[in-house]
């Protein structure tokens, strides 16, 4: 939706543009993974618990780009309280959403003292109003996802937050003294220029072992990252599934072959990043 779309009057759209509500209580969202959550509150602006006061069904003809299968609706809903925001928010906002119809082809109804968890962004100019960053950026409210969301908040707000990755720079691997001893180190690059790399250590008889390093300085103590974590999204969530050729350019045939089975060793340890937003 675009900031223009967003209705300044509530008495026009009250007057000339509402219909009669359904009956029918909102489509059930997703159940959204970590990536998804992680995804959304990273890239909103404004978070906020929201309390609905009022919203008005839009007719077709004033509902512009409306998908086909959705309602849109205008919401004044209160502040109830705001999880992330620099500017702060007014106590009463008022913001477009549009929901999924229900199975019949109705429109949901968004029940007066239903309470939310917005992810938006300020209309400029217009304090009072937010647009959502996307479809699916109305999510209903419980203490649990409100948690989850300050603690993502907080851990992406610490100054050793983990950087985002942007690609694959050099890898390299040196075999060892014995037969099956080995260690392979991948350089990722990042969107501030700070150092990460992985680790992948090969010995005789033992499973390999990798781990992930913030600094130049590779510590013998670095651990893979726990899942569901800011670095866990960060490298699960943007590390392609092959190598870039231009990692291993000029590498040996047969330490290109082992850097390649390394990564797919961290790969492997992360896990798929999962995400079920679908948009």
């Amino acid at each position: 939706m675009r900031p223009s779309q967003i209705l300044t009057s509530a008495a026009i759209l009250f007057a000339a543009l509402s219909v009669p509500a359904e009956s029918q209580t909102p489509a059930a969202v997703p159940q959204f993974t970590y990536a998804d959550l992680v995804d959304l509150a990273l890239a909103a602006p404004v978070v906020a618990h929201v309390e609905v006061r009022d919203a008005v069904r839009l007719r077709a003809e004033r509902a512009v780009g409306v998908e086909p299968g959705k309602t849109r609706f205008y919401v004044e809903a209160d502040v109830l309280s705001l999880i992330r925001g620099a500017r702060g928010l007014p106590a009463r906002i008022s913001y477009l959403v549009d929901l999924p119809n229900d199975w019949r082809g109705r429109p949901p109804k968004l029940r007066k003292e239903t309470q939310f968890i917005l992810l938006a962004t300020p209309v400029a100019g217009r304090p009072a109003e937010l647009q959502l960053i996307g479809p699916d950026a109305q999510l209903p409210y419980s203490p649990e996802l409100a948690d989850r969301m300050r603690q993502v908040l907080r851990q992406a707000a610490q100054p050793d937050a983990p950087p985002k990755i942007t690609g694959i720079g050099r890898a390299f691997h040196v075999p060892g003294t014995l037969p099956g001893e080995s260690e392979t180190q991948i350089f990722l690059e990042t969107a501030d220029g700070r150092p990460v790399s992985l680790t992948v250590l090969r010995r005789p008889g033992q499973a390999p072992r990798w781990a992930v390093a913030l600094s130049e300085i590779v510590d013998n103590a670095a651990r893979p990252p726990e899942p569901d974590t800011l670095l866990w999204y960060a490298l699960a969530c943007s590390l392609p599934q092959t190598l870039p050729p231009d990692s291993i350019a000029g590498t040996e045939t047969s330490q290109a072959a082992a850097i390649r089975a390394d990564y797919q060793v961290v790969l492997k340890g992360l896990g798929a990043c999962v995400r079920n937003r679908g948009v």
